[in-house]
């Protein structure tokens, strides 16, 4: 790795290596201000539109009435800094390259005549949006604020729910050139030393020239891809008061600068059942929805194929479920309707997220109407196809995670197909397959993805399947 290059006593120097690095004159929004501080030359680097115009006047100001007597107190860097630098967060480096960062990251850097370091003045500010509730992950009740794209702001949102020392941020960059802030988030007495190792371990390890998509760059950097198991190892949430509770369970958090998606360590598939509506009301309401949601589940991922199952084998249907046969068969396969219907609806997601926000309500509404009624006109699906799977569609939104939506919806397929080809052998295949990948999935602490079903622990498995009173629990 290239040494980086220091700061000398030479301010003119200083100033040509800043100018160079930062390439002064070819980007208008890099800003190199010269000012005379007393007696003393001084450059004062920042990002026009990072800077807060109104403190850097109050510091411009207060620069320009510095006297000559006050100047000769003055003996080293940590002196000036300490004496004539009117503001809270300030530091001192010596590396050229540390400064570029810090100014590209928004920080005001400082060079003055005489000294050998770098005054790093934190006045930035970032364009944001206003901490709204996710559109995802919306509650009945509770607190309506959400993270957003600012690294800050999400820490602050986390450290105003949980007011305790142990609870720490540890920044890092990760990106050779986007130098992306990534802060690890953990309560030091509850989170899992080994764990925290690992992930601290692994993140330093991490060799990229950009974190482009956010938090799905550094997911895939972190974790090692299995292109065959669709099923996600890492939970997502823009909730801080979900992210915070996570927290106080013992997770650990990875928040990215530029994504209001923060990641939580470690995952199971039980960890999906659970919703922050479900501690928004009381336990006996809370575990009645959370009993719902994994009847759904459970739905979304089995009622087609086992449907299919059945009118592909007429005489194992009980009378009491004649209904689910197909009163008026066309020539097109059933399978084939199954499977051109999911990938219609996948079509009308992506219609819709591409649809303008006044529109797209309608659009989702109106277009499933018309493509199903003339579908169904025209004989090209049965009824019953549609009906089953508009249910699965509207299902697959009981929960917020569109990860696990997409695993479970693969699976279906293969247990569609599977079954096509093998009829009950082939169903009781896909559903071993499924079993075996759950089974051989593992969190990024070692444990089972079946975890606390397997290995069985009771006390934790029934927490999570049913919504105890908080009095019984000290989180």
């Amino acid at each position: 790795m290239k040494q980086a290059s220091s700061f000398q006593t030479d301010y003119q120097l200083n100033t040509q290596t800043m100018n160079r690095l930062l390439r002064l004159n070819e980007s208008f929004d890099v800003i190199g201000r010269e000012i005379l501080i007393g007696r003393r030359k001084a450059t004062l680097y920042f990002i026009d539109g990072f800077a807060k115009d109104d403190i850097m006047e109050k510091i411009m100001e207060y620069f320009m009435k510095i006297d000559e007597k006050k100047e000769s107190e003055i003996h080293s860097a940590a002196d000036f800094s300490a004496l004539m630098v009117p503001y809270v967060e300030t530091d001192l480096i010596t590396s050229v390259d540390q400064a570029v960062t810090a100014v590209l990251s928004g920080t005001i850097a400082l060079v003055v005549e005489g000294f050998s370091q770098c005054i790093l003045i934190d006045a930035r500010t970032y364009p944001a949006r206003g901490v709204t509730e996710p559109e995802d992950d919306r509650v009945l009740r509770g607190s309506h604020d959400g993270f957003v794209e600012t690294l800050v702001f999400n820490t602050a949102l986390i450290r105003r729910r949980i007011r305790d020392p142990q609870l720490t941020m540890d920044i890092t960059q990760i990106g050779e050139k986007s130098k992306t802030d990534v802060v690890v988030c953990y309560l030091k007495d509850k989170a899992n030393p080994k764990m925290l190792k690992a992930i601290k371990e692994r993140l330093s390890r991490i060799e990229i020239n950009t974190l482009t998509m956010g938090q799905e760059s550094l997911a895939e950097c972190l974790v090692k891809p299995q292109w065959w198991n669709p099923f996600p190892r890492i939970r997502y949430t823009e909730r801080p008061d979900a992210a915070s509770a996570s927290v106080m369970e013992g997770s650990i958090l990875i928040i990215t600068d530029n994504s209001p998606s923060v990641m939580i360590f470690p995952t199971s598939i039980f960890d999906f059942v659970q919703d922050a509506n479900d501690f928004y009301f009381p336990p006996l309401v809370g575990s009645y929805l959370r009993i719902v949601r994994m009847v759904v589940f459970l739905l979304t991922l089995f009622l087609t194929p086992v449907w299919y199952l059945l009118i592909q084998n007429p005489g194992w249907i009980p009378p009491w479920l004649d209904f689910i046969q197909i009163s008026e068969p066309n020539s097109v396969p059933i399978l084939a309707q199954l499977l051109i219907v999911e990938l219609v609806i996948d079509g009308l997601k992506l219609a819709s997220l591409n649809t303008p926000s006044v529109l797209s309500n309608s659009f989702s509404v109106v277009g499933a109407l018309i493509l199903g009624d003339f579908a169904v006109k025209a004989n090209w699906f049965v009824p019953e196809v549609v009906l089953y799977m508009a249910f699965v569609a509207i299902a697959g939104f009981t929960q917020p995670s569109f990860e696990l939506g997409y695993a479970l919806k693969f699976f279906r397929v293969i247990l569609l197909v599977l079954t096509a080809l093998f009829n009950l052998w082939g169903f009781i295949g896909g559903t071993v397959l499924l079993l075996v990948v759950l089974c051989c999935t593992r969190t990024l602490d070692g444990r089972r993805y079946l975890h606390p079903l397997i290995p069985f622990h009771g006390k934790e498995l029934l927490s999570l399947l049913i919504r105890r009173p908080i009095k019984q629990s000290k989180n």
